[in-house]
């Protein structure tokens, strides 16, 4: 598995797409400008301007796009990864998706004679660069152990789920967890705030505490420092949480934290916020 298509060279595909020359992989990439994508041409992969350039002889076709319109729009149609794919390809789909589009990708792909994987990743962009990415799987195991190694050149936590649509719903799950815990730290760093602590001082006595988490090790001191770019967008965030909600809908979950982060963070996209990272759900506190 040495030639790879990779179709979704934003944020964070750029630095996979980077690891994966670095180790060898002959990777080819579509975008519909050269421009878009010239840093990761010059770094060694390969440009092609139509998916099914970029697709029809690769052994792996790789996805990480942003919405669940645009996995719609490169997998289905007239020159698209399902059409032009060769037989015996595997097909892994890295965007964060409902569950329900990664089973019609499976269904439609293994009719095809493809092997499909839904395979979400977690850990942003910093991960992406460190090659130290979560990958949560959904499809038939004997196709997530064939991708064992391309997955081990990206990250460092490899996790099989289940059936295909399974990666997505780990990867919700993921995110409604992500979703309480940031508010959380939110919360806590305003009440400080509010009380006069000393805000550096404040999150070394919490961290290695029952309050510690990656949010908080993340989030906490770009807050300190009005660092408010983009590891992970506002508007992707909202994206997932949507499709989150969505599933608890189908089951007559009751999930109300999930759906207060989502309308705080949904308003701040409407108000300008939305190419922000998620840190600046702060800002609904007046942070």
């Amino acid at each position: 598995m040495k030639k790879i298509a990779f179709i979704g060279a934003g944020r964070m595909g750029k630095p996979i797409i980077r690891n994966l020359v670095k180790l060898g992989f002959d990777v080819h990439v579509y975008a519909r400008s050269i421009m878009k994508v010239y840093d990761i041409i010059s770094n060694g992969a390969r440009f092609h301007n139509t998916i099914n350039d970029c697709v029809k002889d690769c052994e792996v076709i790789i996805t990480m796009v942003g919405f669940p319109k645009d996995v719609e729009e490169v997998y289905f149609g007239s020159g698209k990864i399902l059409e032009s794919a060769q037989e015996g390809s595997y097909v892994i789909d890295m965007t964060t998706t409902s569950p329900a589009q990664a089973k019609i990708i499976y269904t439609e792909g293994v009719r095809r004679g493809l092997h499909v994987l839904d395979a979400p990743v977690s850990g942003g962009e910093k991960a992406a660069k460190d090659a130290k990415l979560s990958i949560m799987v959904g499809g038939d195991e004997d196709d997530y152990r064939a991708c064992l190694p391309l997955f081990r050149a990206i990250a460092a936590n490899i996790n099989y789920m289940g059936e295909a649509g399974m990666g997505q719903h780990t990867k919700l799950a993921n995110q409604i967890i992500i979703a309480g815990t940031l508010a959380g730290v939110c919360e806590g760093m305003t009440y400080a705030r509010n009380h006069g602590l000393d805000m550096m001082k404040f999150l070394r006595a919490v961290s290695t505490g029952g309050a510690g988490s990656k949010q908080l090790d993340s989030a906490g001191p770009k807050i300190l420092d009005r660092d408010f770019t983009a590891g992970f967008s506002i508007k992707h965030f909202v994206k997932d949480m949507l499709l989150a909600i969505d599933e608890a809908q189908k089951e007559h979950l009751n999930l109300d934290v999930l759906a207060t982060v989502m309308n705080h963070c949904n308003n701040l996209a409407k108000n300008g916020f939305s190419e922000n990272g998620t840190q600046t759900l702060i800002k609904y506190y007046g942070g």
